[in-house]
């Protein structure tokens, strides 16, 4: 079985009962904007990083 479950969730459509078929797959992680489609970001305590080209989100710090 693969590891699919990480970066997918399945999701039930509005309106659509389950013998319709009403299912669709959402992403669970953020893609990388420079590698596209099918790379995903790693999830840090204060960023997004890509392991495959370098590239970084800094997550913005919640003032309270």
């Amino acid at each position: 079985m693969t590891a699919i479950h990480k970066f997918y969730e399945l999701v039930e459509e509005k309106g659509k009962g389950k013998a319709k078929g009403g299912w669709k797959l959402e992403r669970k992680r953020k893609t990388c904007p420079r590698c596209g489609a099918g790379v995903f970001l790693a999830e840090h305590k204060d960023r997004y990083a890509c392991g495959k080209c370098g590239y970084t989100e800094f997550i913005k710090a919640k003032k309270s």
